[in-house]
């Protein structure tokens, strides 16, 4: 497992792993040059392990629905944590069981005593407790795990005043210990994971305000992934929809390749609208974001945001369309004579919108437009729209 990158991760994986929290800090990581290894016990590179998603929907405990398949990239049996820079464990069923696998304890342990950063997530600070290590240690969760903790010997911390999914927003930091309550954290969880990890944000312009343009079914990882890495740079970021206010929730899309000719479409996580429709300035934004999904065909369908995406083009805003995205920016007159990162299902709309196909790359920048083919390019499009934005991530 040797690297020829500055920086390296390991991921322990499992089946029914938190879906959200697996897929961001493998993403966002790569998009900053960081090589991530995901591995798990009795499973080889190439295969892969189920994901959850965890969300409320009007229940009194949060629901379970299928998530993605996740590819495996590394040996489990071949970790050594010499090699590594930060262990991140996502939260989920499979902690469970990984609780009493003494291997894993031992890659545990022995990122613990080399003193590097553990990031745990919801439900994987149980594995901490497993491997005796948060003795004298404060430590947040889901607040199921509050008498696991304690039990442990650990000292429990619960961000106050949190009334919905909306609020949760910490990520606590105890010596090379992260614990978070879950994947709503992940903004402050990626930024605290870059400063543990050395690294330090560098930009050209202060500031930066991003918004994104979604509906229901909007693609999960395509809104949420972009959403988090953004935020946890320092950005102002905004998603609005036309008929729903700040604080209301979208229902997202998850696409799959389950071996059918085309994807497979199942229900992701609820995503919180956090700005007002009528409230929207373009003179407010620097750039403006469509992730894929259903959502692109209700707001092309919406004269209003088919005029908000030419003012973004007309003010020399970057624009950035993924997946189904580029709908709503072919529609608005911004693919023409321009290249386009695109997969098949987008081919005959890019090219009768003027565009130039990119099909050998998933992600494509042509001055201010920056788009990518779909989610599996998110690690590429998120370099590249940093770019654009005058940002970068440093690695000391």
């Amino acid at each position: 497992m040797g690297s020829v990158f500055k920086k390296s991760a390991l991921i322990i994986c499992g089946d029914y792993m938190e879906d959200f929290e697996v897929m961001v800090p493998f993403h966002v990581l790569q998009a900053f040059g960081v090589r991530v290894d995901c591995v798990s016990p009795t499973k080889l590179p190439g295969d892969k392990c189920i994901t959850a998603i965890h969300d409320f929907l009007g229940f009194e405990l949060y629901t379970e629905l299928p998530g993605h398949s996740f590819t495996l990239n590394s040996n489990f049996d071949e970790v050594d944590v010499e090699c590594y820079d930060a262990l991140i464990i996502p939260g989920g069923r499979f902690t469970e069981l990984l609780s009493v696998d003494d291997k894993v304890l031992s890659i545990v342990k022995g990122f613990a005593e080399a003193g590097k950063p553990i990031a745990t997530s919801c439900h994987s600070q149980l594995l901490l407790a497993a491997a005796g290590l948060l003795k004298g240690k404060k430590c947040t969760a889901f607040a199921s795990m509050k008498p696991v903790i304690e039990m442990a010997g650990g000292v429990w911390w619960e961000q106050p005043g949190i009334t919905s999914v909306f609020d949760i927003n910490a990520c606590l930091k105890d010596g090379n210990i992260l614990s978070s309550i879950g994947w709503p954290a992940h903004a402050e969880y990626l930024k605290v994971l870059f400063e543990s990890m050395g690294a330090k944000i560098h930009t050209t312009k202060t500031n930066n305000s991003v918004l994104f343009l979604c509906g229901d079914y909007v693609e999960d990882y395509e809104i949420n992934i972009p959403f988090r890495a953004l935020q946890a740079l320092g950005c102002k970021v905004d998603a609005a929809t036309p008929s729903k206010k700040k604080g209301e929730t979208c229902v997202t899309a998850i696409y799959d390749n389950e071996g059918a000719q085309v994807v497979s479409e199942k229900r992701g996580h609820n995503f919180y609208i956090t700005a007002n429709w009528g409230d929207i300035n373009v003179d407010d934004y620097d750039c403006v974001i469509v992730p894929g999904g259903r959502s692109p065909e209700l707001l092309v369908m919406n004269e209003k945001a088919v005029t908000l995406v030419k003012e973004f083009a007309e003010k020399n805003r970057v624009i950035a369309g993924i997946g189904q995205g580029k709908w709503l920016l072919a529609a608005a007159g911004i693919l023409k004579g321009k290249r386009c990162a695109t997969g098949p299902g987008m081919k005959v709309m890019v090219k009768m919108a003027g565009g130039e196909l990119e099909e050998s790359e998933g992600s494509a920048s042509d001055g201010m437009l920056v788009t990518a083919a779909g989610w599996p390019a998110l690690p590429a499009f998120l370099s590249e729209l940093s770019k654009l934005l005058g940002l970068s991530l440093n690695f000391e």
